[in-house]
């Protein structure tokens, strides 16, 4: 193959895409280049085996340290498991791009996406769907692209395409948009509580960029001349289809109307046992396996047909409620003795356990992503067991659901914390444990975080709330769904979750099944949401409505303070000395960092405090006209000695010592006495005078 390239300018930077270079053994191959941020992707293709009735497409994005020129940490000088960094980003690459490829196609894909250098401006996420999405258009795999991606922010009234990385902490908005030139197909934002209206509008200008690099992209393939290759479709039988249809429809419809979940699943499961006993007569051992398979896969479409029909014609919900309705809630908090905090979030069938654990600055979690380095002193953890939906499966580590469902709640919470560590000088652990499950769980983890943190005594600015929005479209109609179970989720065509505060919000994300959404569609879907946010909101408030005004008595405690950093050799003193002495008088931890922040750790306030005393002391200077408690510790024939601040002496004069004429200093005052003097003097040498006289 020639080597073949496009470009355009998207952001005031050119985007270059090119094919035909490297990796041409892969079915499709794009190197793609935006400032110095340079992505590799692959996409092969194996041909079907055996029928499966899903389409099994899997998205590798494997980060390489070499990328931004360090070797790799720890004993093993080599990558090893993917960071949760990367793993977010592969979902992300993966959410536009499986809806697009056809409903009957079941080979199995692997994207694979690499970035080869990584700048510090131009974040690797968006770039890597649009490379993705090119190897594909270049490709004999079918796929109805292609789709073009952009990240958005705004800082005060303008919108900015592509921001550098180093301008989100004056954005607002932080939203990745991906869609293909007709509509949007996958939203993933973080917002300072944003409006829907500008989160809207971040989208539309978004759209108007991805049209372009849409562009480029079917002109790199016109290039290439990419020719779609046939493929084995999935086994259909019209007259089984049919049959299933006429016989059984209404058996199903009244199986879909059952209103509690198990239930409903356990009479799911009857009708299609059902089904598969009245075509058993015409099962042969040749057939059966293929049949068999067709006879599932028409049930399962004849379910999905009577969700959406219910929905959409009868505006009647499996559970029976309306289309704006939000399931019964019920929010409790303090619900476990001894931990930091707690809450338990329910509702309908979704419930989620919340516990907040605070620990020091020492326990921040070190992040090293994209090359940047940081520390994260708020984690949130989402774990979703299998006993949730009533099922037994192998347990494992965190899984790709878990890791992203986990990252948007974390998110939306994250907006709320204070930033400042002289404010709150703690770090913070959540972890999420879904109890039950009929959908938007990663909302009910939002709700129930919220809970848990006020409960716990974390200063969240203001609580947090989600909420998860469906949508069923048949032609030009539409029904938009508000908090959506796992059905219509399933077989519905939209999952669009918000979370925000009662002022706007703070997390986004929108995942489709369809070729795309237009804009009426999502401005709908946002104001109903935005409804159903403050509805929550509500229930929420009637268990705690703001943090409590102490932490828990079983979180540890931190005193911070800043003092003069030509201070901290007092403080730490020779050898470490005087600040080993601090900590095993006051059972204390103490951190010192280089411009004079001190934080001092223990486990009660009163000890905090004693250590705090005592470096105020150790840092402190004489002031004029101060009385202070000193000890004699040298007498000379002028006068006595008298340490008033720990390392820190004033001479108080023989004329001082007493409103009597003194002869001899040892007739008033020996070493070691405590004595109450008074700073009158700090001559132009720092030479601190004192008197006693003036207590008397």
């Amino acid at each position: 193959m020639a080597v073949c390239n496009v470009t355009m300018k998207i952001g005031g930077r050119d985007l270059l895409i090119e094919t035909g270079r490297i990796a041409k053994q892969a079915h499709g191959s794009c190197v793609v280049r935006y400032g110095d941020t340079v992505i590799l992707a692959t996409v092969c293709a194996v041909p079907l085996k055996t029928f499966q009735d899903f389409f099994p497409l899997s998205v590798e994005f494997r980060e390489r340290t070499y990328a931004f020129g360090k070797i790799p940490g720890g004993f093993f000088k080599r990558e090893g498991r993917p960071p949760e960094e990367s793993i977010l980003a592969g979902r992300m690459i993966d959410r536009p791009l499986r809806p697009l490829f056809p409903d009957d196609y079941r080979e199995e894909v692997q994207i694979m996406v690499t970035p080869l250098t990584m700048d510090k401006d131009n974040s690797p996420q968006a770039l890597s769907i649009t490379a993705a999405s090119a190897a594909l258009a270049v490709s004999n795999i079918p796929f109805d692209g292609p789709v073009g991606a952009v990240r958005m922010g705004m800082i005060g009234d303008e919108y900015i395409v592509n921001i550098h990385d180093n301008q989100l902490e004056q954005s607002k908005l932080d939203i990745f948009v991906a869609g293909t030139k007709h509509a949007v197909t996958m939203v993933e934002a973080g917002a300072k509580e944003a409006s829907e209206a500008e989160v809207l509008q971040a989208i539309r200008i978004a759209h108007d960029e991805i049209k372009k690099i849409v562009a480029i992209q079917e002109e790199l393939r016109a290039k290439v001349g990419a020719k779609i290759k046939e493929y084995t479709k999935v086994p259909t039988d019209q007259k089984i289809e049919e049959e299933i249809k006429k016989t059984f429809r209404l058996e199903i419809r009244e199986a879909v109307k059952v209103n509690e979940k198990i239930e409903r699943a356990r009479k799911l499961d009857e009708v299609s046992n059902k089904i598969l006993n009245h075509f058993s007569s015409s099962l042969t051992d040749e057939n059966k396996d293929e049949k068999t398979y067709v006879i599932k896969n028409a049930v399962e479409a004849l379910i999905g047909d009577e969700v959406r029909y219910l929905i959409a014609k009868e505006r009647y919900r499996a559970d029976g409620r309306g289309v704006k309705d939000i399931r019964p809630i019920e929010s409790l908090v303090d619900v476990l003795p001894r931990v930091h905090g707690s809450s338990l979030f329910t509702r309908g069938q979704t419930q989620a356990l919340a516990v907040v654990t605070i620990g020091t600055s020492r326990d921040a979690q070190i992040v090293e992503a994209f090359g940047i380095e940081g520390e994260k002193n708020f984690m949130l953890h989402y774990n979703f067991p299998p006993f949730s939906v009533g099922e037994v499966k192998r347990i494992t580590g965190p899984g790709r659901r878990e890791i992203g469902h986990g990252a948007l709640a974390e998110r939306a919470i994250a907006q709320m914390l204070p930033k400042d560590p002289e404010v709150f000088p703690y770090t913070v652990r959540v972890v999420s444990e879904i109890l039950e499950s009929n959908g938007s769980s990663s909302m009910a983890t939002v709700c129930a975080t919220s809970l848990a943190l006020m409960d716990a005594g974390v200063p969240l600015m203001k609580p947090v709330a989600g909420i998860a929005m469906g949508l069923v479209k048949e032609g030009a109609d539409y029904t938009v769904l508000t908090d959506i179970q796992g059905l219509e989720d399933h077989y519905g065509d939209m999952d669009f979750k918000v979370a925000g505060t009662a002022e706007g919000i703070t997390a986004l994300q929108m995942d489709i099944k369809i070729k795309g959404l237009d804009f009426n569609i999502m401005e709908e879907a946002l104001a109903q949401a935005k409804e159903a946010r403050l509805f929550i909101h509500g229930k929420m408030a009637e268990a705690i409505s703001q943090p409590r005004k102490e932490l828990s008595p079983f979180a540890p405690r931190i005193t911070s303070m800043r003092v003069d950093p030509e201070k901290i050799k007092d403080i730490i003193g020779p050898g470490g000395k005087v600040i080993r002495k601090i900590t095993a008088e006051c059972d204390v931890e103490i951190d010192i960092e280089d411009d004079g922040l001190v934080k001092i750790f223990s486990d009660s306030a009163e000890k905090s405090a004693k250590a705090a005393r005592i470096i105020n002391d150790l840092t402190a200077e004489a002031e004029v006209g101060k009385v202070y408690q000193g000890r004699v510790t040298r007498i000379m024939n002028f006068g006595a000695f008298v340490e008033i601040l720990p390392g820190k002496e004033g001479l108080v004069h023989i004329s001082q010592l007493d409103s009597n004429r003194v002869n001899r200093v040892e007739d008033v005052v020996n070493v070691g006495d405590e004595v109450t003097v008074k700073c009158v003097e700090i001559d132009s040498m720092g030479r601190v005078n004192l008197s006693r006289k003036a207590m008397l």
